[in-house]
This record gives C-alpha cells, structure tokens and sequence, in this order.
C-alpha cells in the first residue's frame, strides 16, 4: 500500500449497523475516503457505525481530528460510533484523548454488533 492510503469499505451486516473497513493510513489524506464512507453507512437511517480498524497501518494526530469530525457528525445524528480491531497502541490513544469515552470500543465485530442500539 502507497504512503497515505487508505480504502474504506462499507458494509451492512444488519439493518442497524453499516461497518467501515479501514484500510491503510487515517491521515489528513484520508478525510474524503473517510467522509464519504460514512456519509455512505448513514443512508436509510443506520444508528450505529463501526469503525473497523484491524486494517490500520498508521494513524496521526490529524487522523484522529477526523475521528473527532466524525464523532460530532454521528451526535448531530442521533447516532452512535463504536471501534473494534484496535491495537494495543491506538487503544491507548484513545484513552489519552478521551475517545474511548465517546466511541464505544469493543473487542471484535461480534461484540459491536451485540452492543449496537
């Protein structure tokens, strides 16, 4: 995979959850991708995204501003974020900035689409 890519695939495993699989490199490069896959996992009125991230390869200060977009977006929505396939090191990121408190973080897709509203 080229420096500063990423794909993010969208699927919907029930109708109350779409999960994003992030591949590659959550960067400011990645805002577009990243966007428009949401905007794509909101349509017919999903409540809860997944943010699948055990396709990570690195993740930046600016990748986490866009999780913090995202984050206010799916509020504004009425929605709710969950994350699972982190590891050891962004979880402890998202401990340190607080996203854990707002993104639920679940140990695998089979306990975030438990957890989904």
């Amino acid at each position: 995979m080229a420096p500063n890519k990423i794909t993010v695939d969208v699927r919907k495993p029930n109708p109350r959850v779409a999960v994003l699989d992030i591949k590659g490199d959550v960067t400011n490069q990645a805002e577009a991708a990243l966007l428009d896959a949401y905007n794509k996992a909101c349509d017919g009125g999903t409540k809860n995204v997944a943010l699948n991230f055990t396709g990570l390869e690195y993740m930046n200060s600016s990748g986490i501003g866009l999780l913090v977009t995202m984050l206010i977006r799916a509020q504004r929505n009425g929605q709710k974020l969950l994350a699972y396939g982190l590891t050891d090191h962004y979880h402890q990121i998202f401990e340190l900035t607080q996203l854990d408190k707002a993104i639920r973080i679940c140990a695998d897709e089979a306990n975030a689409l438990a957890s989904a509203e």
